[in-house]
């Protein structure tokens, strides 16, 4: 067997998180009460669900159960920090080398308030990171790129809901899309929101 395969991470989260941090500077103060695809979820609020999942998925990845992983995320309620744009990307970046750890990938953890394998954590948080990341810049004009392999897991991590996601799920109905439409598209509708969705819709 080929050791350093089978003990190497299976996503690297950094393109994504990098993708966010990027996109940063610009968000202006005028723009954190604008909308997002997010039903009732303004830009603010956003960020500050970024802020907070990159510090509980960074403790997931460590195995370090407690208020962080524990507690599930009211997304529209949640209050940015004055201070984020400095504490948001070191909290990205400390999730990221977080989950390079082979051992973030292994036995069980716990993230939003669930229990589930280390696996399952590391693709879900890739999923938030690729979904929030799109969120942020359709929200705020800026462009966006994923890498193909997140997009696969995206979708795949995605189609295991189904076409009927329970109540409980953050993801809606899958939104139809053409058999050709481009992988990100394909995502995104997949995810519940509209790929075309703009500002005002």
């Amino acid at each position: 067997m080929d050791t350093e395969t089978s003990t190497a991470p299976l996503q690297d989260l950094e393109p994504a998180a990098k993708q966010i941090a990027g996109m940063l500077d610009g968000v202006d103060d005028a723009s954190l009460s604008a909308p997002t695809p997010c039903p009732g979820v303004t830009v603010g609020a956003l960020l500050a669900h970024l802020g907070g999942l990159a510090v509980a998925f960074r403790d997931a990845a460590h195995k370090e159960i407690g208020p962080t992983t524990g507690t599930a995320p009211e997304v529209a309620d949640m209050v940015l920090e004055a201070d984020w744009r400095s504490t948001l990307p070191r909290s990205l970046d400390e999730m990221v080398a977080a989950w390079r750890s082979p051992d973030a990938w292994q036995g069980m953890t716990q993230a939003g308030s669930v229990d589930l394998p280390g696996e399952v954590a590391g693709m879900v948080a890739l999923n938030e990171l690729v979904l929030h990341g799109w969120d942020l810049a359709r929200s705020t004009g800026q462009p966006f790129r994923a890498e193909e392999p997140h997009l696969h897991s995206t979708l795949a991590l995605l189609a295991d809901l189904g076409d009927n996601p329970p109540a409980t799920s953050p993801f809606g109905p899958p939104v139809p899309v053409p058999d050709r439409a481009p992988l990100l598209d394909r995502a995104v509708a997949r995810s519940g929101r509209r790929p075309d969705w703009q500002p005002g819709d």
